[in-house]
């Protein structure tokens, strides 16, 4: 597959302006990603403007900590939804997880998935504070709830994808979708992902790595 259909081009920093959003979509369009990746404020902008293209518009929800009520969760993908957006990245609530509530934790994802329907969803993991039970024991709940791709990283946490959950990940997916984000910059980081099992890329550095330059974002 070309690299550029690999990529949801990111900007989620709290700071962003219209003009960086425009910049993300003009090159979301040049470059023909698969997706940009925007704060639920720009679900609606961004759909608009890529209306005429075939980037499909992604946003996140219960952002970046996870740790919103499952109704505002689901509120807030029926509104990104209604929006316009196709793809939904949903951080799972970590504190389940530390707890050992993963049936909490599928209900969660289900009630969520029920109203993305034929969307797509995405359930962020926040690999970086999980041990490799949790990992692979929140993967399974949140593909036994209905998601249809397992994420490693918001990119606000303390670290992002790694070759080895990425391909625990990969294992407990199957034939679902595995997204890695954060710390992906060069190509040899985006063709290890891939190998391990990755799908899809999240990064803000989409441009750099179709023309092969090392990335300076943080995501």
């Amino acid at each position: 597959m070309e690299i550029n259909l690999l990529i949801d081009h990111t900007y989620l920093k709290p700071f962003g302006t219209k003009e960086e959003i425009d910049r993300l979509l003009e090159e979301a369009i040049t470059y023909r990603f698969k997706s940009v990746c925007v704060n639920p404020t720009w679900v609606e902008y961004a759909a608009e403007s890529l209306k005429k293209s075939d980037v499909l518009v992604c946003t996140v929800i219960g952002f970046p900590l996870g740790a919103s009520t499952t109704s505002t969760k689901v509120y807030e993908t029926r509104d990104a939804l209604k929006k316009g957006a196709h793809e939904i990245d949903m951080v799972l609530n970590i504190g389940w997880v530390k707890d050992g509530e993963y049936e909490k934790v599928e209900k969660e994802v289900r009630a969520v998935k029920e109203v993305c329907q034929n969307r797509v969803l995405k359930v962020i993991l926040e690999t970086c504070y999980l041990s490799e039970e949790e990992l692979e024991k929140a993967a399974r709940a949140s593909i036994d709830g209905g998601a249809d791709f397992i994420k490693t990283s918001t990119g606000f946490g303390t670290g992002g994808a790694t070759v080895e959950d990425v391909r625990l990940m990969k294992k407990v997916a199957g034939e679902k979708g595995v997204k890695a984000s954060g710390g992906v910059k060069t190509l040899e980081d985006l063709h290890a992902m891939v190998e391990a099992g990755a799908t899809r890329i999240g990064a803000s550095s989409g441009v750099s790595l179709v023309k092969g330059e090392a990335g300076k974002e943080d995501y």
